[in-house]
């Protein structure tokens, strides 16, 4: 069952002046809205998006808690982990987990802590992996800490680009 927003029945112009927080309260889920729009909501990706196939997609963070904050979202519609089907939970396990590596070794963070969270009437099922670097301290502080501006940095998005396909394409 894929979650498809009929934009005809919306008032598309009016909701693309809300936030991601408000649609949600209203029953909209920001990322269906979003891929419905042609990115209306959040923007050109091609900065973000490292990696897409017919399940997920997996970018980093436009607003991250850190450098290499990344986030891996189902395509289809779910609520949340425990709505998933179990495959697609495994898959995202496992790109989580090559993830974790790949964003350790380009960054030089010391750990990468993977948290999900859907919370609202409308949300869309996603992870989060968030570096902590050796000058932090450890715990869980680190899924609240402040967020900042995403820069992009060539050189380290190709090499998480290229790994996570080297990855995909053994998989």
């Amino acid at each position: 069952m894929k979650y498809k927003i009929d934009i005809t029945q919306l008032d598309v112009e009016k909701l693309k002046t809300m936030s991601p927080g408000e649609l949600t309260d209203m029953g909209v889920c920001p990322t269906c809205f979003d891929r419905a729009t042609g990115g209306a909501l959040y923007g050109d990706d091609s900065l973000l998006k490292t990696y897409e196939d017919d399940d997920i997609e997996c970018l980093f963070v436009p607003n991250p808690r850190a450098k290499g904050h990344m986030m891996i979202s189902t395509k289809e519609h779910f609520h949340d982990m425990e709505e998933a089907p179990d495959w697609i939970n495994e898959k995202i396990v496992r790109f989580a987990k090559a993830y974790m590596q790949i964003i350790r070794e380009v960054y030089g963070c010391v750990r990468v802590y993977l948290c999900t969270m859907a919370d609202g009437p409308m949300n869309h099922y996603h992870i989060q992996l968030i570096p902590r670097y050796a000058d932090e301290k450890r715990g869980s502080t680190n899924f609240v800490k402040e967020r900042q501006a995403y820069v992009f940095d060539k050189e380290k998005f190709e090499q998480v680009c290229n790994r996570i396909k080297e990855y995909a394409s053994n998989q």
